[in-house]
């Protein structure tokens, strides 16, 4: 078997599972952000009175953070008093950030557990080791009255990456380039485990980013073998035990497929689809309104250091915008501590507050009908950080921060 399919057998109780089969496993974790109010309601209307088990259900007020409207602070209200209601202690409030960095941030994504969040990135916790899928409202309630949820056993495909990635170029660029390759329906409701010799190369935050971007290839969960990388970040946050399946020699792939990243330039998804990629340098010259680093994806201390790197000592083009989002509380208080806020707030860049912001275009970011965007986030169709008519390039943090140093689309290689 695979490693997540012993990961899925155990929770669910059985000695072995195989694909296609239906089983109902343990959540570990269930996680709730503040676009779901409607979990709650399904929870009462299906019968619920108490969650049961408040220790393992973490609540994130993340997407409208801090509220922006009367209803976005009216349901955030809700959620409080829920958690408070139902001896829910994971109330992560407006001050935390994006739920798939404070789950990482605080020690609670760890190899072999199950994390269920109503937030289609939760992929994301494959390079822990995890399985980590998003759900809707309905399925979520279910966890919160059962603490169980039913799961198809996915078909697992391997994306091999060899090579060592050139200077410059970073994992974001290396999954455009899979995803622009493979497409966006490459792997709908399938496993991808990532592997190949780049993977010894990429720090946690790297990781995160590639198992993050998976969700844009229809990827259920996705999985990252922990390695002495993952046991050195574990070591440093998680204190929960933890179980860590290993694949046997025999399994059998639905799928797999290699690149040969060793000679990969700069990636640029293109408006107004995740895999319209191509080289970054097919777009130079192209002006840039505004510059978005931030989000799930590209908004951690090591993404925000690549910016800081780039635009110190200089300032930010006259007639572009650089918006800075840090993925998290921690990870704010990581780039204050190194020096990257001063060295950006100098350089003329604007930061705001933890979370998802203008990522899901609702607010602190969103551009203008005519403005194109260049970020480090996830998804470019049109209308996602704004207006419909505007234009959003996805590339990696350093072109991003290049882009708002030149005021248009360069060879961010040249900045590093």
């Amino acid at each position: 078997m695979h490693a997540i399919e012993k990961l899925l057998a155990k929770k669910a109780g059985k000695a072995s599972v195989k694909t296609g089969e239906i089983i109902n496993c343990e959540v570990d974790m269930a996680g709730i952000n503040d676009l779901y109010l409607q979990t709650l309601r399904s929870f009462f209307e299906m019968g619920g009175k108490r969650v049961h088990d408040p220790s393992r259900v973490i609540m994130f007020l993340d997407h409208y953070a801090p509220a922006s409207t009367i209803t976005q602070a009216s349901n955030q209200k809700q959620f409080r008093e829920f958690c408070w209601d139902q001896g829910i202690d994971l109330l992560m409030d407006i001050d935390q950030g994006v739920c798939h960095q404070v789950l990482a941030d605080k020690g609670l994504a760890y190899p072999g557990e199950i994390v269920v969040i109503t937030d289609s990135h939760t992929t994301t916790h494959g390079a822990f080791g995890a399985f980590g899928t998003g759900v809707g409202a309905t399925d979520l309630a279910i966890i919160l009255a059962t603490g169980k949820l039913w799961f198809r056993v996915p078909p697992i495909i391997k994306i091999n990456f060899e090579g060592k990635l050139p200077k410059g170029v970073y994992a974001k660029d290396a999954i455009l380039h899979a995803i622009g390759a493979l497409g966006a329906d490459y792997a709908v409701y399938k496993a991808v485990e990532f592997g190949g010799s780049m993977l010894p190369h990429l720090s946690i935050s790297e990781r995160m980013a590639l198992c993050n971007m998976s969700t844009e290839m229809g990827a259920k969960a996705s999985y990252i073998q922990p390695d002495e990388i993952t046991m050195a970040f574990l070591k440093e946050k998680v204190t929960r035990p933890y179980e860590i399946y290993h694949t046997d020699a025999d399994f059998e792939y639905a799928d797999e497929v290699t690149f040969d990243v060793s000679k990969l330039k700069p990636q640029l998804a293109a408006p107004s689809s995740v895999d319209n990629v191509y080289d970054l340098s097919q777009f130079i010259g192209r002006h840039i309104d505004q510059a978005y680093l931030g989000s799930c994806t590209g908004g951690r201390a090591e993404d925000i250091g690549i910016a800081a790197h780039i635009l110190h000592g200089k300032k930010v083009a006259s007639r572009t915008r650089f918006v800075i989002v840090p993925a998290s509380k921690g990870v704010l208080l990581e780039a204050m501590e190194k020096g990257y806020v001063k060295t950006l707030v100098e350089a003329g860049a604007t930061f705001v507050t933890p979370g998802c912001a203008a990522c899901l275009g609702t607010h602190e970011g969103m551009i203008a009908s005519g403005e194109t965007c260049i970020t480090t986030t996830n998804r470019n169709f049109p209308g996602r950080m704004g207006d419909t008519k505007a234009e959003i390039f996805l590339g990696s943090p350093a072109a991003v921060a290049a882009a708002a140093l030149m005021g248009e689309i360069v060879d961010s290689t040249l900045y590093m």
